[in-house]
């Protein structure tokens, strides 16, 4: 493993929760932290801006608690997402908020800026970028980043369109650093497979919609549970940038999801909250090609043991065709 010790001792899985935009809040980071796997929310969730710092003193106190109470199975670290992109005028004050509370994992997207990694390495945490190809993954090392999430074809939202294999293994020809895999995967079998790729962590988002925990509408999590890779449509209208989307939710929208204008990311602004953002993520669905695995909407706690158990099952069953 090429993870930074001990951040990441306390993993139960090798595995860290996406940040899912809308639907990440509190009570789902803390319940995958406490679960062994690390939970994540984008900074945006938190609306008005003032409401992040009460979200991180939430989440830092009952983790804390959960720490004292449980010595034995202290829980995994937690992250927050910044988006870099220029439309969003929050950055300044959200890391500063992340600075107060000193934010362990800070998940970087739409941009790579050396002045925020320095930020964040200044209160002594590290940070992951995600990219969607090879020459992106460079750009960020080379800013700073501690580490890169490779966003591979059929991952949920904005995702590339490379395939895992061939990713990882450009990534690897020259990174030995810190490398999770996202795109596709919602079993334990598939977390296994992305370590047997090269990757050091799995990167799931998907599979965390349907579950107790997260703020989605019952609409959403059950769109996810009876959906399946051929209903998920990639597009560009709803923010600007290439993603994934449930193509029943574009239909209740009274789109054609088989003839979708383009988009444009200037049109966005990813600080203000405006109306299409709010229609672009409340109305049409993120998801990935990996619902098709996802059987039924259950509490976190279920799915990482279900998760685990595939896990180890996936494990096992490869050690013995090989032995």
């Amino acid at each position: 493993m090429t993870l930074p010790s001990p951040l990441f001792d306390t993993l139960r899985l090798p595995l860290v929760g996406a940040p899912l935009f809308i639907i990440s809040g509190p009570e789902l980071v803390i319940a995958q932290c406490k679960a062994g796997i690390v939970g994540s929310f984008p900074a945006l969730n938190a609306r008005p801006q003032t409401m992040l710092d009460e979200w991180l003193h939430q989440i830092t106190e009952e983790l804390a608690a959960h720490n004292r109470d449980n010595p034995e199975r202290p829980a995994a670290p937690f992250a927050v997402n910044q988006i870099v992109h220029r439309s969003n005028n929050r950055l300044e004050d959200d890391l500063a908020t992340c600075e107060k509370w000193q934010v362990p994992i800070t998940i970087t997207s739409l941009g790579a800026r050396v002045e925020l990694n320095d930020a964040v390495h200044n209160w002594g945490g590290i940070t992951l970028h995600d990219i969607i190809n090879d020459r992106f993954a460079r750009k960020a090392v080379e800013k700073g980043a501690d580490g890169i999430i490779a966003v591979a074809a059929g991952a949920g939202g904005h995702a590339g369109t490379i395939s895992p294999f061939a990713l990882v293994t450009e990534i690897r020809e020259w990174f030995d650093g810190p490398l999770l895999l996202s795109g596709s995967m919602a079993t334990g079998g598939a977390i296994l497979g992305a370590q047997a790729m090269g990757a050091d962590l799995a990167y799931i988002g998907s599979a965390f919609i349907a579950t107790e925990e997260a703020n989605a509408v019952d609409g959403y999590k059950q769109g996810v549970v009876e959906g399946r890779a051929a209903d998920i449509v990639y597009s560009d209208l709803f923010t600007g940038v290439k993603g994934n989307y449930l193509r029943q939710s574009i239909e209740n929208a009274g789109l054609d999801p088989d003839n979708l204008p383009d988009g444009d990311i200037s049109t966005m602004n990813f600080g203000s909250g405006g109306n299409q953002e709010k229609k672009a993520w409340k109305d049409i669905w993120g998801a990935g090609q990996g619902v098709g695995a996802v059987e039924k909407v259950e509490s976190i706690a279920d799915r990482v043991d279900r998760l685990e158990a595939e896990y180890r099952a996936a494990k096992e069953s490869l050690l013995d065709r090989l032995y």
